[in-house]
């Protein structure tokens, strides 16, 4: 019996902490939304600094392997190339899904 109200008593002080702290939900949320925002921007310019670097990674590979007269030439570099096409599309995708 004293289990059970020891449990019930704290149960309700940890519903009345929640409710209190819960009051202004809607400016946490705008808060948190206004955090996200402000890290999207540079997050992509990140990810479009990735896509350059892989690109001339690639171009680099791509370049002695055809020097080196290897047959997959061709392969490599549509991998290369699709890489930095994708890290570029998502970024752009994102940036015109989100709103930024």
């Amino acid at each position: 019996m004293f289990k059970s109200r020891r449990w019930l008593l704290t149960g309700v002080i940890m519903l009345g902490a929640i409710i209190s702290k819960a009051q202004d939900g809607a400016a946490g949320i705008s808060e948190a939304d206004s955090q996200v925002r402000s890290y999207f921007e540079p997050g992509t310019n990140l990810m479009y600094a990735i896509g350059a670097v892989l690109g001339l990674v690639g171009a680099v590979k791509v370049f002695q392997k055809w020097n080196a007269g290897d047959q997959d030439t061709n392969k490599v570099a549509a991998a290369w190339f699709g890489s930095c096409i994708f890290l570029v599309v998502v970024a752009t995708v994102l940036q015109s899904f989100f709103g930024v």
